[in-house]
């Protein structure tokens, strides 16, 4: 991921301080443990200042507005109670070349700050602090560790200290050439390593632009540079610092990445501000989902595993009460032919009734024959009870294995990335990313709800919450909409409240995977081209999308129903068609 460095934080904070300042604070919310918002109101516009200390994304950037769900932190709470309805009057670094902002509250433009939140954007460093006009420490919002902290503690009560002053030399666009030249190739090595030891204010991820711009390659030795490579590079070195100079900056996504410099552009940006919310959103959101994609398959992969376990256990118990025939079969044997026992027999062989084959019954040699018969008989009344308690303890726990594969079919349905289909008219999510997160965060909810997981930091979401419609959408070779669900409540949701009475069903047979709707309008007739998309996508959206083939059942919505009582995403149906549906097309 790459990092706020000096640069990106004095193009957004030069952008902030020309279109919000200044501007009046309405609200505080704060959207995770890492991520403040701000609501701005200017005579203009209202929008949100959003603030994150995130380890690897910290950032300050006008954002998104913040989700409907409830705020339950404190550090937001205590920030709004100090700063709503103050105006927000001055964005400033405290020092040249020092990536802290203070940002800086009063009744009203043009009088003196009565709060600074200072915004520390450091990487693993960052942190948010609070503190009133005297530069006092309200509340903090921090990451540092005891080490850092026995430094330059940060306590509530205790006066602000700044971060250690850079020791490293700063550039300046007044430096000469030679000057420049002389102190960067005073040690030889790679440009780029060099430039990073020789100056402060630098970032990796600048100077890998700045030198593809100049046309060098990062590892080249200060000693194979020639005078040509030397002034491009410098030149760039002076475009970059006069645009920080005068605040002119060129946002633009990159290969790998963003800049504001205009250097490797693959796609220009309007405004920076977009720039940064898109990336890092994304960026974290990714995290998130890798996270939370990881922690619910390994506790599935467990649940399930144990499952298993009972259920082979189950299985085995039956196979053993199979023999409960047997049992009685031995002692009606014995207690046929008690007069061919003997004291201290071990094994009877006797003729079988109706084959006259010669059947082996294992005896207790310290029980007489009729003893023997009754132990007998009693392992038969033993294991035909053990059947019927049994039966159902398997049926209920293959019951909850066929939910959870479900379950782990839609998880691995996810993808952190969006998909390029193999059909050019397939209709892709803008944002597939984000609302693939949402679709995992329903998983958890879900399985919160169903007793599987324990969250102590769990928040549902409000009742009154529409459920989520955001469903993977396709359109077939004849324009007809596809809806598939993310995970079992929406399939739910797709199966019984969207799905109309002329739709069509899909799901892979007998297999986990997604509830898929073909929608259709009263006398529309899909073609067998409409119908084979669409097996091929719920073929592809289930457990078996690594096979050539995949059997697919489709029918009216009138013929699907939820058993009483079943879990989420569980449906059965009747009256079915069959299609071969091939994932693999979908797949590539």
């Amino acid at each position: 991921m790459q990092p706020v460095d000096f640069t990106t934080l004095t193009a957004t904070c030069s952008e902030i301080r020309a279109n919000w300042l200044p501007s009046r604070t309405e609200q505080v919310y704060q959207r995770d443990r890492y991520t403040i918002a701000i609501a701005l109101r200017t005579l203009k516009q209202r929008d949100w200042l959003q603030i994150s200390w995130h380890p690897q994304a910290a950032h300050i950037c006008i954002g998104d507005p913040p989700p409907r769900s409830p705020d339950t932190f404190t550090f937001s709470q205590q920030l709004i109670h100090q700063l709503g309805g103050l105006a927000l009057v001055g964005i400033e670094a405290i020092a040249p070349w020092e990536r802290v902002i203070d940002l800086q509250f009063a009744r009203r433009p043009g009088e003196s700050a009565l709060y600074h939140v200072y915004a520390e954007i450091m990487g693993k460093y960052s942190n948010v602090i609070l503190t009133d006009a005297s530069n006092i420490i309200i509340t903090a919002a921090h990451q540092v560790s005891q080490q850092q902290s026995s430094v330059r503690p940060i306590q509530t009560g205790q006066p602000y200290e700044t971060p250690p002053k850079l020791t490293g030399t700063v550039p300046s666009l007044n430096e000469s050439q030679e000057r420049w030249q002389e102190r960067v190739s005073l040690v030889p090595g790679a440009i780029k390593r060099q430039l990073l030891k020789s100056y402060s204010g630098l970032s990796a991820a600048l100077l890998e632009l700045m030198l593809l711009e100049a046309n060098i390659a990062p590892e080249t030795s200060t000693d194979s540079l020639n005078p040509d490579h030397w002034r491009r590079l410098f030149e760039r070195w002076q475009e970059w610092l006069q645009a920080l100079n005068y605040n002119k900056f060129q946002p633009a996504w990159t290969k790998d990445g963003y800049t504001v410099m205009g250097w490797g552009v693959v796609e220009k940006v309007k405004d920076i501000q977009e720039l940064l919310n898109h990336y890092y959103s994304n960026q974290i959101d990714q995290q998130l989902f890798s996270q939370l994609r990881h922690q619910l398959s390994q506790k599935l992969n467990n649940i399930l595993a144990k499952l298993r376990n009972k259920a082979q256990t189950f299985k085995t118990r039956l196979q053993q009460s199979d023999q409960a025939d047997e049992y009685r079969q031995k002692a009606d044997l014995l207690m046929a032919h008690l007069q061919n026992w003997e004291p201290g027999m071990k094994e009877i062989i006797l003729a079988d009734f109706e084959t006259n084959l010669p059947i082996a019954i294992a005896l207790q040699p310290d029980k007489n024959a009729v003893q023997n018969a009754q132990s007998l008989y009693k392992q038969h009344q033993k294991l035909k009870r053990a059947r019927a308690a049994v039966e159902p303890l398997l049926l209920e726990v293959q019951t909850e294995i066929e939910y959870l594969e479900q379950v782990e079919a839609a998880i691995s349905s996810l993808r952190d990335a969006t998909r390029t289909m193999g059909y050019a008219n397939a209709q892709i999510d803008t944002y597939q990313t984000a609302e693939d997160l949402r679709a995992l965060e329903e998983i958890r909810e879900e399985l919160i709800g169903q007793k599987y997981l324990e969250d102590p930091e769990y928040r549902s979401r409000s009742a009154n919450e529409p459920p989520s419609t955001n469903f993977h959408r396709y359109l077939t070779p004849g324009g007809f909409e596809v809806l598939i669900g993310r995970n079992n409540r929406q399939n739910d949701q797709l199966t019984f409240r969207v799905a109309g009475d002329y739709d069509l069903w899909f799901h892979a047979q007998e297999i986990p995977g997604s509830h898929v709707l073909l929608r259709l309008e009263p006398g529309a007739v899909a073609e067998e081209a409409d119908l084979q998309f669409v097996a091929n996508l719920a073929a592809y959206y289930s457990r078996a999308r690594q096979s050539e083939q995949v059997p697919v059942v489709y029918t009216q919505l009138k013929h699907v129903y939820k058993p009483k009582g079943a879990k989420p995403g569980i449906a059965i149906y009747k009256q079915e068609s069959i299609l071969w549906g091939k994932p693999q097309v979908i797949g590539h």
